[in-house]
């Protein structure tokens, strides 16, 4: 290390009294000539989205923004408030219930696209493998609530069309994964259609971002939803709201019934 300085390098931010530059352009600059969802583009990835691209993207951040208090990370910001957290800390708390499961499959849903990609020549080969080593549930298919269809999906795959139609984006990872709709619906026998995480993978990959990228840009639209939830309940008030109504209790397993599930 030649300089305390080189302790953090980064290519976001230089700044000095009374200047800001974000990726070698003044702050100034920037405010108010570029929306939200540009900025959120031109910091993660150092330049500026075409309007077509930017139409796309933005259109993945809206749709993806709340799912209602059935969600684990919506609850958890409106209980964190009931606690006498303040909105950061319902924010913070929420957002980190995103992981793998609730939150993780438009992350996965990319990297199955691009693992299928590889194996362009036999799909049904690159769809074992994948089951294989990642269990039977592909990520971005199939919906626990919205059945049929997840109704923000096919906007989504709209849009896309549109975004290809405008040069955008080439379709590759639309095709995979219209191709992997299609061969599950053969092996189950009925449709199991593409999800928002499935549709939102689509973009994120057809517009380059690498994969851990797609949650965390999920995090960033689903703290839209948080925060409205949170400041909602904040509202309303509450104190020491729990996942059920206090009259309704769990169910206990005593050693009897321990035994049974075990057998």
């Amino acid at each position: 290390m030649s300089d305390v300085a080189d302790w953090w390098s980064t290519a976001i931010i230089d700044m000095e009294p009374g200047r800001i530059d974000l990726r070698g352009e003044p702050i100034q600059d920037l405010i108010g000539n570029l929306g939200f969802a540009e900025m959120i583009w031109f910091m993660v990835r150092g330049d500026k989205p075409s309007p077509a691209q930017l139409k796309l993207f933005e259109a993945a951040l809206v749709a993806a923004v709340d799912h209602g208090p059935q969600a684990p990370s919506i609850a958890t910001a409106r209980m964190a408030v009931t606690c006498g957290l303040p909105l950061n800390n319902a924010m913070a708390s929420a957002v980190n219930m995103l992981g793998d499961i609730h939150g993780g499959a438009g992350e996965q849903a990319v990297t199955l696209y691009h693992f299928a990609a590889s194996h362009s020549s036999n799909l049904e080969v690159a769809m074992d493998e994948w089951i294989a080593l990642n269990g039977k549930i592909l990520p971005g298919f199939g919906h626990r609530f919205h059945t049929p269809t997840d109704p923000r999906a096919p906007r989504l795959m709209a849009l896309v069309d549109e975004a290809i139609a405008n040069e955008a984006c080439d379709g590759r990872f639309k095709a995979v994964a219209r191709e992997i709709e299609s061969e599950l619906a053969r092996r189950k026998g009925k449709p199991v259609p593409m999800n928002i995480d499935g549709a939102t993978a689509v973009i994120y990959a057809e517009l380059g971002f690498a994969a851990p990228l797609a949650r965390g840009l999920f995090c960033l639209s689903r703290s839209v939803g948080i925060l409205a939830h949170a400041w909602e309940q904040t509202q309303q008030g509450g104190r020491n709201k729990g996942p059920t109504p206090p009259k309704y209790r769990w169910t206990y397993l005593n050693a009897e019934t321990l035994g049974s599930v075990d057998q």
